[in-house]
């Protein structure tokens, strides 16, 4: 029999006979391996691990620890997931079912509404089904043979998916027992792998997020191989609800949203607006050190404008309807971008000009599904922490390598010390030259190779217009979060003809960096509030002091206390409320207010304060001026933990 290479990820290789599966190899280097491998990886494409393999190919084998076992193992929880239901409810059609960052969904259309005892016994059918060890078995078939399957089964949800399909295109489709369901793959060897399943909720969905199309019932779910892990993740969910930004935020009273006037724009609340004040403060300070110039631009603008920058080709989708001013179409802005390069395009440009680095807090309005809309965290209108730089091909790496140690500072002055780069290349359907795209891919690279840092590949996850650096955190749940991201820009420079004067006397162009930090201040601030569980940080707290007077008695000194710390800018409330003082203290812990004074006749006498200081409680009585000054330097000093 013919022999096949195979190489593994260490760069060591071994012969097998051709058409070996990827599961038998795996078997070949250890029991325990093929025990606990789900999916693999053959020659960059991700396989089932019954892939037959029949020519010399690199070979990765996924368990549950990589993501794409995960990925591999939550997708077949969710197609197990709709068997249980086609099983309970035979009128059931089914939308989509992928895997998410954590768990599935899928998406189905039922006469009835599910609830919660619903999906107890959903989750009691799937360990049923489970316990059949059902194989996941591929089969490919034309797509004439594949509309026909689905037109027997009546599931007019996948008919539409076919029908949007290339006629020549080979289609596939997995099937799991008396379930089939039309997919890509891969999937696990067999339904008996999955052990441990938890149906988290139910809500509505449209379908294909269109809300003029049908709702369905979108069915959220989680699923691991040890009993461990499903306890763990259930704790981490409770936690998580109660650092819910939504909830805290109106605990806290720090924002609200007003559906009745319009759905995912934020009202900033005076406390809410306070610790916006407080980023956007230093925000722009520390640009202001960093050699930026600040702008501020309008709001909406003409569709040329838009047409242009490629928005209107691009990005529509995304945009608000136009409004017709003086007889012209304009519209209100997704992006800073085009009004950032037509200052650009106010003067003409040498090379002693560049770089320029421009930065906005720029208000920009884009257009959400509602079904998407999350509190702070997915809105319709933000704040863009934004900022475009204009620089010569030779100044380019130094200035990414300056924007990366930037983002690095900012979002550890915040509290994030884990901090995860990704270098993401050329999407399908990009524009610009490959060249450009190399050059570019490889300033990233050597930037963040030239600091040291360590990153990983994001293949075919750029922009449209550029390659880009993503900066990704986590927070004090371990939860990723994707905030600071750097992209080069092929696009706009070329379709707004920018130029500048090189030393040559001749024009070229100038290369064009997008550039965020936070983010947007919304998201950002829904992810400090969750990352904190809303007891903010001293130098971030909307309220930094409460003073509390024993009682009416001692309100004269109590005032001169708040007085003394406000003439130093520290952010005080003085609690002249008529309660009792233990009342005011719990109250306070509820408001996670960082430091509260308590001033009694001693207190007065001696000219100190009593200091209880949130979730630690009573630290004793010192000396006004001694508080005054070791507040001012966590303050001043932006230390992140109180």
């Amino acid at each position: 029999m013919d022999k096949i290479k195979i190489t593994f990820p260490d760069g060591s290789a071994r012969e097998f006979d051709k058409g070996i599966t990827a599961f038998e190899i795996a078997k070949s280097i250890s029991n325990r391996l093929a025990e606990e491998a789900l999916v693999c990886k053959i020659n960059d494409k991700v396989r089932d691990l019954s892939t037959k393999i029949n020519q010399d190919s690199a070979l990765q084998i996924f368990t549950f620890d990589d993501p794409q076992g995960k990925q591999t193992y939550w997708h077949s929880t969710s197609h197990l997931m709709a068997h249980a239901i086609q099983s309970i409810y035979p009128e059931a059609k089914f939308g989509v079912g992928p895997a998410i960052d954590a768990g599935f969904y899928y998406d189905i259309d039922i006469n009835s509404m599910l609830t919660e005892d619903d999906l107890v016994k959903i989750e009691m059918k799937m360990m049923e089904i489970a316990g059949q060890k059902n194989s996941f078995n591929r089969t490919e078939l034309p797509k004439t043979d594949a509309v026909k399957f689905f037109e027997k089964k009546g599931d007019n949800y996948k008919l539409e998916i076919l029908s949007e399909l290339d006629d020549s295109e080979i289609i596939s489709t997995y099937g799991e027992g008396e379930f089939t369901d039309l997919c890509t793959g891969p999937h696990l060897p067999d339904a008996g792998k999955i052990k441990f399943v938890k149906l988290l909720t139910v809500s509505g969905s449209y379908w294909r997020g269109d809300e003029k199309n049908k709702q369905m019932q979108r069915i959220y779910g989680i699923s691991y191989p040890k009993k461990k892990m499903l306890d763990d993740y259930l704790l981490f969910l409770e936690e998580a609800k109660k650092r819910d930004h939504r909830k805290l935020g109106k605990q806290l009273d720090l924002f609200s949203i007003h559906e009745e006037a319009g759905a995912g724009l934020i009202y900033w609340h005076p406390k809410g607006a306070r610790v916006r004040n407080t980023i956007e403060t230093f925000w722009r300070a520390q640009h202001l050190a960093n050699g930026y110039e600040l702008l501020y631009t309008p709001h909406l603008g003409k569709s040329w404008l838009w047409e242009t920058s490629g928005h209107l080709g691009f990005y529509k989708e995304n945009m608000y309807a136009p409004m017709p001013i003086d007889e012209q179409n304009y519209f209100i802005k997704p992006m800073n971008c085009p009004f950032h390069i037509l200052i650009y395009q106010s003067s003409l440009r040498s090379y002693r000009d560049l770089p320029l680095r421009w930065a906005e807090l720029g208000t920009v309005y884009r257009y959400e599904k509602s079904g998407v809309l999350h509190g702070l965290l997915r809105v319709r209108g933000f704040t863009q922490d934004d900022a475009h730089l204009f620089c010569t091909l030779e100044q380019m790496e130094d200035e990414i390598i300056e924007v990366v140690r930037f983002s690095r500072f900012m979002l550890k002055s915040f509290g994030f010390e884990d901090l995860a780069f990704y270098v993401a290349t050329k999407p399908e359907g990009a524009v610009g030259e490959d060249d450009l795209w190399v050059k570019a891919t490889d300033s990233l690279k050597r930037a963040l190779e030239r600091e040291n840092q360590k990153y990983e590949m994001d293949e075919g996850g750029g922009a449209f217009y550029g390659p880009k650096i993503d900066i990704k955190i986590k927070d004090a749940l371990n939860r990723e979060w994707q905030l600071s991201t750097i992209q080069f820009d092929f696009n706009e420079p070329e379709r707004f003809k920018m130029h500048y004067i090189g030393e040559d006397g001749k024009e070229h162009r100038p290369f064009m960096i997008h550039r965020a930090l936070l983010g947007s201040i919304e998201r950002f601030m829904g992810i400090l509030i969750e990352h904190y569980g809303g007891a903010f940080p001293t130098w971030l707290a909307p309220v930094q002091v409460a003073v509390i007077p024993v009682s009416e008695h001692h309100f004269e000194y109590a005032k001169h206390v708040a007085n003394v710390l406000k003439a130093k800018d520290i952010i005080v409330e003085f609690d002249s409320r008529n309660e009792k003082i233990g009342y005011k203290i719990r109250d306070w812990e509820t408001q996670k207010v960082p430091y509260m004074l308590i001033v009694g006749e001693k207190e007065k006498e001696s000219g100190t304060v009593s200091v209880r200081q949130h979730k630690i409680g009573d630290k004793g009585s010192i000396p006004l001026g001694q508080f005054v000054s070791e507040i001012l330097d966590v303050i001043n000093n932006r230390v992140n933990h109180n």
